[in-house]
């Protein structure tokens, strides 16, 4: 089979031309697109625990702690301990990380108005239909391969 007929082809190869375009706004505002996402993830009243970042945009923990510790270099985010269960670290964004946060909340609305205009939206229906039923699939693929992991390690 040709990569150019394969699902995950086209999946991959939209979301980098995503990605390069929003990079390339995200550039002129002196931020990247992870840290955008990082950002517009971070709840604006009662900040977010550290924890739940990760998985909201399917970062490793190392890349996660990674970021963070640069966001909170550039003055974007405080850490605090949760005043309720001191073994969690809640993430607030700073004056600086709100005002970034707003650039790309509005590229992503600049993105998505632009996709509206020009795709009926029958078509996006059906797309986001589509995609749905794909991320099941994976994630019950996901949950099979896990299992037969566990089975493999429990027999060794």
């Amino acid at each position: 089979m040709k990569k150019e007929k394969t699902v995950d082809f086209h999946i991959k190869w939209g979301w980098h031309a995503i990605s390069r375009m929003y990079n390339a706004y995200a550039s002129r505002f002196g931020i990247t697109m992870a840290i955008g996402y990082v950002l517009l993830n971070v709840d604006l009243e009662e900040g977010t625990p550290a924890t739940k970042i990760g998985p909201l945009l399917g970062m490793e923990p190392r890349s996660l702690v990674r970021m963070l510790k640069s966001l909170e270099e550039r003055g974007l985010i405080r850490r605090e301990v949760d005043g309720n269960d001191k073994r969690f670290v809640r993430i607030y964004l700073t004056d600086e990380g709100k005002a970034k946060r707003e650039m790309a909340r509005d590229g992503v609305i600049q993105f998505n108005n632009m996709i509206r205009e020009r795709i009926p939206l029958d078509k996006l229906v059906v797309f986001f239909d589509v995609m749905k039923e794909i991320n099941k699939m994976v994630e019950e693929e996901n949950i099979k391969i896990k299992a037969t992991e566990s089975e493999e390690l429990s027999l060794e």
